[in-house]
């Protein structure tokens, strides 16, 4: 590929190449941009022809940026933010939010802790909106895939910015109706529930295994949500967060907090998107009303 003259790219190109490099997806980027997967790829090849070079390699995973493509990108991202920033500094009542704000965590995080929190801040800004996601991989804050993560780890990634919120502690559950009475009548015979295939590594799952290493789940569901479920239904005996399980009256705590089950809460941004007014707000807002017992 030789470019005959020097192609001048433009904001609408950057717009192009950063939400291709975002999802790796002709559609998906296409549904972010407004516009159909074809004129996508047309815009890319068109980019491509005019620098002479190509900027991303086509895979089974989706469509990769290559060097140049990440850098130009990295250049968009700059671009997006200072733009978003001079939006809010020229909105017309500057203590007023408006936008959207994408969120990812886990489902009982989400359920449990951020959605409650965001109840009153919406309720003071009409205008703001929010993206939750809910999954137990961390989505990717460097292609801003979200704005803010809330997220149960002992080493958050180093490229973040972030705070911890304090220890996540758990403690094994029985029904309240039903079950054993004390710890000591629990065995490795016990009707568990627990996250053994979805999450094998969970503190929770790590836990029964010392503790309990012959005990098979009779339940083994993906979701710490669904043994709060089992558990609360007289199904079997369940670790769970604290947070999640102290409020069910259906509940029967058999222990108090397990220390070497417990991890930490952060609460994580992108550099770039901390500056953005909207984030900024929502990231402070969390971090001061976000209480784990």
């Amino acid at each position: 590929m030789i470019a005959p003259t020097q192609y001048q790219l433009s904001s609408a190109d950057l717009q192009v190449l950063l939400a291709l490099a975002r999802t790796g997806s002709l559609a998906a980027a296409g549904e972010r941009l407004g516009v159909d997967a074809s004129t996508v790829f047309r815009s890319v090849q068109r980019i491509e022809r005019g620098l002479g070079q190509p900027l991303f390699q086509r895979t089974r995973g989706g469509w990769l940026p290559g060097e140049l493509g990440q850098a130009l990108a990295a250049h968009a991202e700059t671009i997006e933010a200072a733009l978003e920033a001079a939006r809010s500094d020229a909105q017309l009542q500057p203590q007023s939010l408006s936008g959207s704000v994408r969120i990812t965590s886990t489902d009982t995080v989400m359920h449990a802790l951020v959605a409650p929190a965001l109840k009153p801040l919406q309720a003071a800004h009409p205008r703001l909106s929010f993206e939750l996601a809910t999954g137990n991989e961390l989505a990717s804050l460097t292609r801003r895939d979200a704005d803010i993560a809330v997220r149960a780890t002992k080493k958050p990634p180093a490229h973040l910015v972030g705070r911890p919120l304090g220890p996540i502690r758990v403690a094994l559950y029985a029904p309240r109706k039903g079950g054993p009475k004390r710890f000591e009548d629990v065995s490795e015979t016990s009707t568990w529930v627990g996250v053994d295939d979805a999450l094998p590594e969970h503190p929770s799952v790590l836990w029964r295994r010392r503790h309990f290493p012959k005990a098979q789940p009779a339940w083994r569901v993906n979701s710490l949500l669904t043994v709060l479920e089992l558990v609360a239904l007289g199904l079997g005996i369940g670790v769970l967060p604290m947070f999640l399980a102290q409020p069910q009256a259906a509940l029967r705590a058999l222990t108090g907090p397990l220390e070497d089950a417990q991890t930490d809460l952060w609460l994580l941004t992108h550099p770039q998107a901390r500056h953005l007014r909207r984030v900024s707000a929502v990231y402070a807002h969390l971090g001061e009303t976000l209480v784990l017992p």
